[in-house]
């Protein structure tokens, strides 16, 4: 019973890190969002002050601001890949238990003669 109730820790432990992915999903979307309506601002701003298209790109990733919403972006990132990291480990440990569940009880049917 050890490797069943384990087996169901791990499955409480999966659904919380779908609730937190589902939080670090929405996170990064709005982080990625709120960057990437910046960088047009500020792209098409440069554009005005009549900038060479060419150079626009490298100015706005170095403006404070662009850069700090990009970093948090990334950072955002960051933490959505580990939650999904996370989830992928609780799943292979829980397939591990599910198949050491199954070689117990098979070897418990067979009995020895």
């Amino acid at each position: 019973m050890d490797l069943w109730n384990e087996l169901v820790s791990k499955q409480k432990q999966l659904d919380a890190s779908v609730r937190e992915l589902r939080k670090s999903g929405t996170a990064l979307a709005e982080a990625e969002r709120t960057y990437k309506l910046k960088l047009r601002e500020e792209c098409l701003r440069l554009r005005g002050q009549e900038m060479p298209v060419t150079l626009i790109d490298k100015v706005c990733y170095g403006i404070p601001e662009v850069a700090e919403l990009r970093f948090r972006r990334d950072c955002a990132r960051v933490v959505y890949d580990a939650n999904m990291d996370a989830i992928n480990a609780l799943k292979l440990e829980m397939r591990i238990i599910s198949n050491q569940l199954q070689r117990e009880w098979g070897q418990a049917g067979t009995g020895s003669m």
